[in-house]
């Protein structure tokens, strides 16, 4: 664990991302490599990476929101040694305990962890159908909320933050409704944490989807749509997989690329 000034964050699509907190690498619900399938079975709903990632070397901590397979991907979960620890929620740390990880921490909404410098504060998230997380990380090389679906905790108290990371669309199903809620919560999260950078995370990472339920998903809103709505002091990304993003203040003005190379 290194000791530095700036955030970064680098997408991997879908719900994956890198964050460095200075020297501090934490992984959040990684995807990087084979199929992503729902039960009951590919022909129901299959997920398709556009090529994979080599785990992040050096990893400090695995940050996971949800249980479901799009959050706790088993293929992606097996290219991380077993000693990495692990903060989730209740039905992602009995994921990760069923995989063989060794130094896991359940987090409720309400909770918190502290790795370092880095505190961790889990927050409601969405109910699919249990409460799953958000959180809330503070370091002083940066803080962020992070939430996959589109849900903010009424009683999470206003800050500034330097960035969120948040769906920026809507997704849904017939007679189901949305199920991620990115164009409502948006304006909820900047009057909440007026972040100077909003990464739009969840529906990108040019991932291809096939199978039944596909035919009945449903999208409304649009990154550019997001984008229009913004403050003027604050920037939206639409992030590229494999790109790496200067968040904090300190670091914005002199980040460097540093991509991880996709993998053969």
């Amino acid at each position: 664990m290194g000791s530095g000034s700036e955030l970064h964050a680098t997408y991997y699509g879908a719900n994956g991302w890198l964050l460095e907190f200075g020297g501090l690498r934490v992984l959040v619900d990684p995807w990087l490599n084979g199929p992503l399938q729902f039960p009951p079975g590919p022909w129901f709903f299959k997920g398709d990476l556009p090529h994979s990632w080599p785990a992040p070397e050096d990893l400090d901590l695995l940050l996971l929101t949800q249980g479901l397979p799009d959050h706790t991907h088993p293929p992606s979960l097996a290219l991380l040694p077993r000693s990495l620890p692990v903060v989730g929620s209740a039905s992602a740390a009995a994921r990760v305990r069923a995989l063989g990880f060794t130094a896991v921490t359940a987090l409720s909404p309400g909770e918190a962890h502290r790795l370092g410098e880095l505190q961790i504060s889990a927050s409601a998230g969405a109910p699919v159908p249990q409460v799953e997380n958000g959180y809330l990380l503070e370091h002083p090389a940066g803080s962020l909320y992070l939430e996959p679906h589109g849900f903010l905790a009424a009683d999470l108290p206003p800050r500034p933050l330097d960035a969120v990371i948040t769906p920026v669309v809507d997704l849904g199903l017939p007679l189901a409704g949305a199920f991620v809620r990115g164009r409502g919560v948006l304006p909820q999260l900047l009057e909440r944490f007026a972040p100077r950078t909003v990464l739009a995370s969840t529906a990108g990472g040019e991932v291809r989807f096939d199978g039944l339920l596909t035919r009945w998903l449903w999208q409304k809103g649009s990154p550019a749509e997001a984008a229009a709505g913004l403050p003027a002091d604050t920037r939206l990304i639409d992030p590229r997989p494999g790109q790496r993003y200067a968040l904090s203040e300190t670091s914005a003005a002199k980040a460097a690329p540093r991509a991880p190379e996709p993998a053969s």
